[in-house]
């Protein structure tokens, strides 16, 4: 796409082709601005992103590799050194470190460290605060590495806050995920395993010259014995880069099975007992079934009966725009999504009120939202909102109206790649 174009095309939002024609250059600053405006939600950030978008279509996309682990696995030394053994190698690459939110300023609280020492073109950092969101990453995670996409990096590592449990939310935005361990974490390990661990491509015991690590390991493969995986383990001491370029090596394989289709039918099973397989770098080619909602009084109450059936159930976030709480329910190739209402005059506290408790909509997974809905257009379909909406997680969506939808509310939800 022409810089021209792009100021034809959005001629009212001139600034954001200006960034994008200066990301698009090699221009850091321009970059850094957009990723800005994306972050901080500008008016000229869905412009840009649609910029951002229509390039991608004609590029390789680059490598995202998530780095995630619990506090103090020395996950940020751990992604300086990747960054190193890459540009050793001549590859570009985007750096996006998702820290806690200050409770003062709502900024990243580590967001002004110094990483990489000295300057380097081929190295772009990006700290971005959390802003209050759950899961280890922030709601517009999603969106800033789409324009760090579209500047051209080789390989894209994102790297979580400090993750429990159930902070998983990486997994849905990178093609393969380092999980990364350090010993003395006793019985953590413990309360990992129902969680965090599951979503794991390569475990990484870093800090391995510390006692302790032969046990770690042993209770690593135990955990993936009892999985029926294969997961490779590589030991680090990022401090001093003993390990990271057997860690890289292991990347860049995983990388070769999921381009030849391999991970494809590795991801055929869950990856944890209840939640979905991620999207491979191949975009989806149809629509698959994504979730179902359910309109519940409580969700307090209602998440006890699938916890008894040991489903996992994710963190409770607030949509203020669709007036619900919601909590996903990771159950087989697809999700339940419990939805309570807000306020009386909610959608959902209507629905509830003259139907009771329920099935409330079907949520599709489509590959190109935008498309989808150009399509419904031509064919008439009658759309409950005539623009895309943002939901809890940062994703995108669209609701059909019944009346074009045999009766039942329809949601498409845009798939993360």
């Amino acid at each position: 796409m022409s810089e021209n174009r792009s100021e034809r095309e959005f001629g009212a939002n001139g600034h954001a082709a200006r960034l994008f024609a200066g990301l698009r250059g090699g221009d850091v600053r321009a970059l850094a601005r957009a990723v800005s405006l994306v972050e901080d939600g500008a008016a000229e950030a869905a412009g840009l992103l649609g910029l951002c978008r229509e390039v991608l279509k004609e590029m390789k996309r680059p490598l995202r590799v998530g780095i995630t682990g619990p506090p103090g696995a020395g996950k940020s030394t751990l992604v300086d050194g990747l960054a190193r053994e890459l540009r050793g190698q001549g590859r570009r690459v985007g750096i996006l470190a998702v820290d806690p939110s200050s409770a003062f300023t709502g900024g990243a609280i580590l967001g002004d460290r110094i990483r990489l020492a000295g300057e380097d073109a081929g190295v772009y950092f990006r700290s971005m605060a959390t802003r209050g969101h759950l899961g280890g990453l922030a709601a517009t995670t999603e969106d800033v590495l789409t324009v760090m996409e579209a500047a051209g990096f080789d390989v894209l590592l994102i790297e979580t806050t400090g993750v429990g449990q159930g902070e998983i939310e990486v997994v849905g935005l990178a093609d393969m995920v380092a999980v990364v361990l350090v010993p003395g974490m006793g019985d953590s390990i413990q309360g990992l395993k129902a969680g965090v661990l599951e979503i794991a491509d390569v475990f990484v015991l870093n800090k391995a010259d510390a006692p302790g690590v032969e046990r770690l390991e042993g209770e690593i493969q135990e955990v993936v014995g009892l999985s029926g995986k294969t997961v490779p383990v590589v030991k680090t001491v990022a401090t001093t880069g003993l390990g990271v370029a057997e860690l890289l090596g292991v990347l860049d394989g995983l990388r070769q099975r999921l381009t030849s289709g391999d991970k494809a039918q590795m991801r055929a099973e869950p990856i944890m007992p209840g939640m979905n397989p991620r999207p491979t770098l191949k975009a989806l080619d149809s629509a698959v079934l994504d979730h179902l909602g359910i309109a519940v009084r409580s969700i307090a109450e209602s998440r006890r009966l699938y916890e008894a059936l040991g489903v996992v159930v994710g963190d409770v976030e607030e949509v203020a725009q669709e007036r619900v709480r919601v909590a996903m329910l990771a159950l087989g190739d697809s999700r339940i999504e419990l939805l309570e209402a807000t306020e009386a005059e909610s959608a959902v506290a209507r629905f509830i009120e003259k139907r009771g408790e329920g099935l409330h909509h079907v949520a599709l997974q489509v590959p190109d939202l935008e498309a989808a809905v150009e399509r419904l257009r031509e064919l008439g379909v009658r759309l409950v909102s005539e623009t895309i909406q943002v939901g809890a997680g940062g994703h995108r969506y669209v609701f059909v109206h019944p009346s074009s939808a045999g009766g039942v509310l329809l949601e498409l939800v845009e798939a993360k790649r």
